[in-house]
């Protein structure tokens, strides 16, 4: 038995073994198939879904075997780590050219409604395969770049279940929960769209803009209809209101072309179980009166993307039984197909340049009476889908002059071929309106819009008899009350406003704004700015209940007021209900003239506080006072109303005059401010009447019309409106609305009614006189700070950092110039009207930088794309939200605390060890106590110089007792590591920029330091007690010892020059400073090292006010923050001073906070004060002016000097690179070098723009001292040649007399015998007579030589 049973085992172990070799075996063969073998897809047998595996394996065996055709990629994954597959179908796929419009399809949005899914696979199966066969297929593919994505939401289909009909399952949203299609950017609604919860929709959103789409379809389920844009409205009513699109008509045909080729859409009667009698005309609907859908992809694609697309609801039931995809297929394809044909419908050309024929990408394209434009791809291509019809056509680019086309016929069929050259604003053009002053004046185009004020009297019948909302409840609100109230009608109108805070009182109650606008939070192109101010005094109260019932007004009648609408749709509006919080809570009601609540907690009038123009303000600024000035100073506003109580007037510029004086102070603009008082008090009767307060016997006054001038009635230093007039573009007036100060609740709904008109028609006013844009002519951006000047009037204007301006006039006509620096100024004879404003706008040329007087046109080296593309990045993060938007995109979750020197070092070798690809750590020496001084450099070759680029230089801890700086400096460059390679930005930045971190250079000090104590001064100097700040001597004749090793450690750095700008970090104060610390009576380049610290103060919320609120301030306020140096605390040997003078590099001096050592707590907020300033140097480092010095063959030239408008120097590098920092302006460049002729030329320098290259090449030196180089060497020549003969002829005569003498000496010899008698018996005197006779020689020298011969 157990014989028999071991026989079985071993057979059965034989058999076994045979089973597993023959799996061996054809494991083997398959693994050899060869790989395009090996990706053969089956046979499609619609009768079954495919999970997200399935799926993927099925689109790479499709795009494996028609390569020709097909390209598959991932534009993102999910939630869930899923690709998000886009297959492009089109010939010759991996390749991007012009000629074929982009089409897309996407599927799947919604998880659970997998119709769309499956019927956009079968399309790319049809597609591939009918591809060469059927000639329809073949065409399409051929003509048309499309991209079919049939899986959206990946993970919400894995979560889905066959069989749910009406989505019970929670497969619908995506893994974190979110419906992807109520998360995109929306028109009428604040979406917030956040990558971390919806990578899908930030994926799709970045497909969608990097993309020209031209036609898309969104496929869906649930019902079965063609919904087309909008889908959502103003008023976002859940169903029945048509919210129509620009192009809703054309809209309507493509949804048609989708219904009618569907048997069951077509019919317009779904049948669904859910909804059996929902009915639909033709099979289509507008998306809003269906139901309102806020942050939809569809209204997305065509306002951002100018894309067309449409929303496709395929089937009742979202997950029908795999059984049903066949009948679903066929009901699709004819569908399908024929929707996407409509892509190559309407209109369709090229944008090129007349100069060469280049194509101009990103050309806007405008079809009149549609209002909605498309613009061109980088090759220039547009297509502009249109019904048939007949059109006006313009084509605009920056820089160019637009071009229209009338009467454009578009047929059924293809589209029609339009193309467009445009020509340079600057070039030639006859046809073209032009006003200039030089012949190289380039265009102003000048056009009337219509009137946003008030018009005829039917227009104002129609306003009295309009049905609007009034404010329902009337009563004093108190701060928490205001609070609830404003935050109320933010949530409730998000879509049209927007509730900030520009800062706190002195008892920290928030300063609240509520803006309204149709686009809150954005200033747009062209759209004016305006503000109302209320209760500045706290027991002026009737202004803050006015204003909060503005709030109300505006909100509830914007979808049925068409003034209300207009108003808003083209203003900005800011209203600010109370800056004077604090007092108003002290004030009490039934007040009529007192001042109980009047000033601020401090017992300031806040309209006594603002920097006077005859006076000097001595009382400190209030918080309120600065918080309203940075406001002021932070957006560009145009008109402002600040509303009072006590009287009933309009108040207007100037409040006071000279002499302190009661009379009349004009100001420039004084016809503009009469125009804007009168605005407001016509539409108040009892104001316009002019007996201000006439039932009171206290006040007897009249003010003609209701309106005075400030100083006539009564003279008021440190007012606000004055203070807007002088110092920003905004015009402002003093609104008294009411003789009681604090009257009783219930006479508030008397003063709404009085004032109301007022109110609207003063917004109104903000749309009089000028607007435009001041242009660049050579890339079309526009100009930021331009000024613009009218002829006699003595108060210029500034553009905003778009290029937008406005500026208000009475009607009539002017004179405008507009100038720039580095630019010709350009003027207009403009025609102000009656009603509305009127539109100029000036496209500037640059001035050419001159070398040595002569036109330089090969100064400016080609820019490459790569440099542009930098270049562009430099002015968008100039701009006026660039910086914001970086730090919006580079959020950081440190946990701040102070570290010891032991944590400096690990988190600096930490940099190095997990980001070694663009970090460096140095050691630059060692202090007293053997600590070393750390250096960091970050850059994107970090090992290597790269004297093209800019290197900067960042230094904390230098006062130990100071240790903010190093914590910020440890944070910013940790902020800087993590974000490379994420944020295209920040990496940009570093690889354009050699940045280099000194976080500690007295860490002996910081080690003596006391925690959380703002005065004390321990480690404040180094271990030997001495300040390193007085340390930095460049002479031995200056310093009386060697430097401390800390600084020597500094000063070596320093030294080796190549740094273009130095921010240190110390504390104490909050301000910035900069050079000189030693008191020095004039300071060379004090216009750039000023602007260098304005900059970096101007990017922080406090310190740009000017007040440092530290307590035991003995300085006082410092305008705008900055100070130099020695005015603070004047000494010698200070770091920045030898930066300057050593170094060559200028290094402003940063004190982040009143306490030396706060606590740790205050370090995130100091962070967050201080990023955005940190920022700034990192972009203000590319500024100025760089380039290159090299000879006539292109050598470059090494230590040539580069002197700056005559003073400062700096010197060429390896490479012959230079790069210095300097103010905005136009700027003198000298070099010098030895041997070569000194160069000049003259430069503009931007505070928006990367720094103005300039290529210098040097000449031989012409000039020999100081004589010309012909003229010296020729006369060298000539010396040179007489020294020659004169040579010949000595040596001539010399030869000459040494021959005779040689004769003499011969004949001498030869007859001595026959006269040796003779000499015996002459005397000494005969022979010499004798000798001297003989050989006639004249030298005595010859003569003495010849006697010892002769004795």
């Amino acid at each position: 038995m157990s014989g028999q049973r071991g026989n079985n085992l071993r057979s059965s172990l034989k058999f076994s073994l045979w089973v597993l070799s023959q799996l061996v075996v054809f494991i083997s063969s398959a693994n050899s198939v060869p790989v395009d073998e090996q990706r053969v897809p089956e046979p499609e047998t619609y009768s079954r879904y495919y999970n997200y595996v399935q799926l993927t394996d099925l689109l790479q065996s499709l795009a494996q075997k028609h390569a020709n055709i097909a390209n598959l990629t991932s534009i993102g994954r999910s939630v869930e780590n899923r690709e998000l597959w886009v297959m492009r179908i089109t010939r010759d796929p991996a390749a991007d050219g012009p000629g074929k419009p982009k089409f897309k399809y996407v599927g799947n949005m919604h998880g659970d409604e997998t119709v769309s899914r499956q019927v956009l696979i079968y399309l790319l199966e049809h597609l591939l395969e009918k591809y060469g066969e059927e000639p329809r297929v073949t065409e399409l593919v051929d003509s048309t770049d499309i991209y079919i994505m049939p899986s959206m939401n990946p993970d919400g289909f894995e979560k889905s279940t066959e069989g749910d009909c009406i989505g019970k399952d929670e497969g619908r949203n995506n893994a974190k929960n979110i419906d992807l299609n109520r998360s995109f950017p929306d028109q009428f609604e604040g979406v917030h769209v956040n990558a971390e919860v919806m990578p899908e929709v930030t994926a799709v959103m970045r497909w969608i803009l990097e993309n020209k789409f031209v036609l898309s379809g969104n496929l869906h389920g649930g019902t079965v209809v063609a919904s087309y844009p909008f889908d959502d409205s103003v008023a976002h009513d859940t169903e029945g209101f048509y919210s129509a699109s620009p192009d809703d008509a054309l809209f309507r045909y493509l949804a048609l072309v989708y219904a009618k080729n569907n048997p069951v859409m077509k019919t317009g009667e779904p049948k669904c179980a859910e909804n059996i009698n929902e009915t639909f005309e033709d099979g289509i609907t507008n998306g809003a009166k269906w139901y309102d859908v806020a942050g939809g992809m569809q209204d997305f694609n065509y306002l951002k993307g100018g894309c067309l697309e449409i929303t496709m609801e395929l089937s009742c039931c979202k997950y029908p039984p795999s059984s049903q995809l066949k009948t679903e297929w066929n009901n699709n394809r004819e569908a399908l197909l024929a929707y996407m044909e409509k892509i190559h419908i309407g209109v369709r050309g090229f944008v090129r340049a007349a100069r060469n024929d280049a194509p101009l990408a990103d050309a806007v394209i405008m079809v009149a009476g549609i209002n909605h434009n498309v613009s061109t791809s980088r090759f220039g291509e547009y297509y502009r889908l249109l019904l048939p019809g007949t059109y006006g056509i313009t084509a605009l680019a920056p820089g160019y002059i637009p071009m229209s086309v009338s009467g454009v016929e578009v047929t059924d069929g293809k589209a029609a071929v339009l193309n467009f050259i445009l020509k340079a604003e600057n070039e030639e053009n006859p046809t073209t309106p032009s006003i200039s002053e030089s012949p190289t004046e380039t265009s102003v185009n000048r056009t009337s819009t219509d009137s946003s004020t008030g018009g005829s009297e039917a227009a104002d019948k129609e306003k009295n008899s309009r049905v609007t909302v009034q404010p329902q409840d009337f009563r004093h609100h108190h701060y928490n009350d205001m609070e609830l109230f404003l935050k109320k009608f933010s949530s409730e109108y998000s879509s049209i406003t927007r509730l900030y805070s520009i800062g706190k009182s002195m008892q920290k109650r928030f300063l609240w704004v509520m803006e309204i606008s149709d686009n809150p939070g954005v200033h747009e192109f062209g759209e004016p700015e305006f503000k109302y101010i209320g209760n500045m005094h706290g027991n002026e109260v009737v202004g803050r209940e006015l204003l909060l019932n503005l709030i109300e007004y505006l909100c509830c009648n914007y979808d049925t007021d068409p003034e209300i609408a207009k108003l808003i749709n083209s203003t900005r509006i800011h209203i600010m209900p109370s800056m004077n919080p604090d007092g108003y809570e002290v004030s009490q009601e039934g007040d009529i003239s007192g001042v109980q609540g009047r000033n601020n907690s401090n017992n300031y009038d806040l309209n006594r506080n603002f920097p006077d123009r005859f006076n000097f303000v001595t009382d400190p600024r209030q918080l309120e006072t600065l918080a309203v000035m940075n406001w002021a100073k932070s957006y560009p506003f145009v008109l402002s109303a600040n509303l009072h109580g006590g009287s009933l007037v309009v108040n207007y510029p100037f409040d006071d005059s000279p002499d302190n004086v009661r009379r009349y102070s004009k100001s420039s603009d004084d016809d503009v401010f009469r125009m804007l008082a009168l605005a407001y008090s016509r539409e108040n009767t009892q104001m316009y009447d002019g007996q201000s307060c006439k039932e009171m016997d206290l006040y007897q006054e009249y003010f003609k019309d209701g309106i005075t001038n400030g100083a006539k009635w009564y003279n008021v230093h440190g007012g606000m409106q004055d203070w807007n007039y002088i110092n920003t573009n905004c015009f402002e007036v003093t609104i008294e609305v009411g003789c009681y100060k604090y009257p009783p609740a219930a006479d508030l709904p008397k003063y709404w009614e009085q004032n109301r008109r007022s109110l609207l028609q003063f917004i109104h006013q903000v749309h009089r006189g000028v607007k435009g844009a001041v242009i660049d002519s050579k890339d079309g951006s526009g100009i930021p700070n331009a000024t613009i000047t009218v002829d006699k009037i003595n108060h210029p204007i500034t553009s905003n950092v778009a290029g937008d301006y406005w500026r208000l006039l009475v009607p009539g006509k002017y004179h405008l110039t507009a100038s720039a620096q580095g630019y010709s100024s350009v003027s207009s004879f403009v025609i102000v009207p009656k009603e509305g404003v009127e539109v100029v706008n000036f496209t500037l040329s640059r001035i050419h930088s001159h070398t040595n007087g002569q036109g330089a046109d090969d100064t400016t080296p080609v820019v490459d794309p790569r440099v542009k593309e930098f270049q562009n990045l430099i002015k968008q993060l100039s701009g006026e939200s660039g910086l914001d938007k970086l730090i919006k995109d580079t959020p950081t979750q440190s946990s701040f605390r102070y570290r010891r020197y032991s944590e400096v070092s690990e988190v600096l070798r930490a940099l190095t060890l997990n980001f070694p690809e663009i970090t460096s750590l140095q050691s630059l020496g060692q202090s007293v106590e053997f600590r070393t001084i750390w250096a960091l450099e970050i850059s994107n070759n970090p090992k290597v110089q790269e004297p093209s680029e800019p290197k900067i230089r960042f230094v904390a801890g230098i006062h130990g007792n100071a240790p903010v700086g190093t914590e910020l400096l440890l944070e910013f460059a940790a902020s800087l590591c993590i974000n490379y390679g994420k944020n295209a930005a920040i990496t940009r930045l570093i690889n354009e920029t050699r940045i280099v971190i000194l976080p500690s250079i007295n860490p002996d000090g910081r080690e003596r330091a006391k925690e959380k104590n703002c005065t004390s001064t321990a480690g404040k100097k180094n271990v030997r007690g001495k300040d390193l700040d007085n340390d930095f001597f460049g002479n031995a004749s200056q310093r009386a010892a060697e430097p401390q090793p800390e600084t020597r450690a500094v000063m070596d750095l320093i030294q080796e020059r190549g740094f273009t700008l130095s921010v240190a970090l110390d504390g104490g104060f909050v301000l910035v400073t900069y050079p000189y610390d030693k008191p020095v009576q004039s300071v060379e380049n004090a216009d750039t090292l000023r602007y260098l610290a304005t900059v970096y103060a101007n990017h922080h919320p406090k310190m740009n006010s000017g007040d440092t609120g530290c307590p035991n301030n003995q300085i006082g306020n410092i305008a705008n923050g900055v100070l130099r140096a020695a005015e603070l605390h004047s000494h010698m040997g200070s770091m920045k001073d030898f930066s300057v003078d050593f170094g060559h590099c200028p290094e402003i001096t940063v004190y982040t906070s009143c306490c030396l050592f706060p606590q740790a707590e205050m370090l995130p907020t100091l962070w967050a004060e201080n990023r955005k300033s940190l920022l700034s140097m990192l972009v203000e480092v590319h500024k100025g002016v760089r380039g290159v010095v090299k000879d006539k063959n292109g050598k470059p030239i090494v230590g040539a000097i580069i002197v700056l408008n005559g003073g400062v120097r700096v010197f060429t590098s390896e490479g012959g690179y230079f790069h210095a920092l300097l103010a905005p302006g136009l700027h003198n460049i000298e070099a010098v070098a030895d041997g070569y002729q000194q160069q000049s030329q003259k430069v503009s320098v931007s505070p928006f723009e990367a720094a103005s290259s300039i290529i210098i090449e040097f000449d031989m030196e012409n000039d020999i001292f100081g004589l010309p180089r012909e003229f010296v060497v020729a006369s060298a020549a000539a010396a040179m040649t007489a020294l020659v003969v004169t040579a010949c002829i000595i040596w001539c005569v010399c030869s000459a007399k040494s021959n005779r003498q040689k004769d003499g000496f011969h004949r001498l010899r030869q007859h001595r015998d026959d006269y040796d008698d003779e000499i015996r018996l002459m005397s000494m005197g005969s022979k010499k007579s004798l000798l001297s006779h003989e050989f006639q020689d004249e030298s005595e020298s010859d003569e003495d030589t010849l006697y010892p011969n002769k004795l």
